[in-house]
């Protein structure tokens, strides 16, 4: 608790009351939701964000490309374009924002990859131009109700779990903790090792505010092997300046530290648009500690916006490296996962059929 939140509390009302007459207008249909033909899969959470939206998305586009026909939509946040765009080779980061083409420029070639402020516009322009797309995912759209989803998988940090938590401005919920009760499973992100009993007690904890025994998982992080960003034939050694701009970068830090060694840290902002006097600084870090050898090394979402042509004259010289992270799932609670989209995915079809 701090001191001014005897200040933050009035309006942490008004947030609370704002949301929560909301979504009763949604629950008693006085707000008309869209549900379309194809099955929808909407993957968010009731925090501002760092729970780990984007390697879930990755996770079930892993698991559904090779069978169904996808299609990955966001609002694109902090891009500098508006409307809807549909992602193609000649589109740059900035026009679907960085997460958006961080998972178009992985897996492109066989997913549709969208953004639009307004989820129940951008689902049927998307189905128009991409006519094949039968399996939709909805990055960060727990909140955006006038779309009716088939399955709904909640998000929450094991670190802050949102019945922790508080509503905005005290806290970092965007709603009240009782909208878990929406989704059909959550997802506990960002576990280090812990015990069943651990697992037992968040699970009494969520299940105060969901449907009676919602599925609750657990989901550790995966460091891939860093790869570098531009061409170049030097590996890392062993020294590295680390560049985030994500909203949480602890565990990254974790991980670099038990790896490497960091020389020097320049943690952003989320989503944060780098300017030439950011890698300006970087730079300088580097040439004051070019004795040690360092490289840059950054996350996937960061680097599709470093490697931006107006910042290559300074990576001509300094090598730059991203560090990949997937969302690591113990094979059986994969498969509860990929189980319960399934039979959403067999529901729709059949009843499409009909």
């Amino acid at each position: 608790m701090h001191f001014y939140d005897p200040l933050l509390y009035p309006f942490a009302l008004i947030y609370q009351a704002a949301t929560g007459f909301r979504n009763k207008l949604f629950d008693i249909g006085s707000k008309k939701a869209t549900i379309f033909s194809v099955p929808v899969v909407v993957v968010g959470n009731l925090s501002m964000g760092g729970t780990g939206k984007t390697p879930m998305v990755e996770y079930l586009v892993r698991v559904f490309q090779d069978s169904m026909r996808l299609g990955v939509i966001s609002r694109g946040y902090r891009r500098k374009s508006s409307g809807f765009v549909v992602a193609d080779q000649s589109t740059p980061v900035d026009a679907i924002g960085d997460e958006s083409f961080q998972i178009y420029q992985k897996f492109g070639q066989k997913v549709a990859v969208a953004v639009g402020e307004a989820r129940a516009l951008a689902i049927p322009l998307l189905l128009a131009e991409r006519p094949e797309v039968n399996l939709i995912l909805l990055d960060d759209a727990f909140q955006h109700r006038y779309v009716t989803g088939d399955f709904s998988i909640l998000l929450t940090t094991f670190q802050r779990p949102f019945f922790n938590d508080r509503i905005l401005p005290l806290g970092t919920l965007r709603e009240h903790a009782s909208g878990a009760r929406r989704a059909d499973i959550i997802v506990v992100t960002k576990c280090p090792e812990i015990t069943a009993s651990q697992k037992d007690a968040y699970r009494r904890q969520i299940w105060k505010f969901t449907q009676r025994e919602t599925p609750v998982l657990f989901a550790g992080i995966k460091y891939g092997e860093p790869f570098p960003v531009l061409k170049t034939t030097r590996p890392i050694q062993n020294s590295v300046i680390v560049v985030t701009g994500i909203a949480s970068n602890e565990a990254m830090i974790a991980w670099v530290a038990a790896t490497y060694r960091i020389v020097d840290v320049f943690a952003f902002p989320d989503h944060h648009r780098y300017t030439v006097a950011d890698v300006r600084k970087v730079a300088a870090s580097y040439v004051k500690h070019r004795g040690m050898d360092p490289v840059v090394l950054t996350t996937e979402k960061d680097a599709v916006k470093l490697k931006g042509e107006i910042f290559l004259p300074y990576w001509s010289e300094i090598p730059i490296f991203a560090l990949p992270i997937e969302m690591n799932l113990p094979k059986e609670e994969e498969a509860v996962i990929e189980k319960m989209v399934w039979r959403v995915i067999k529901e729709k079809q059949y009843t499409g059929e009909e």
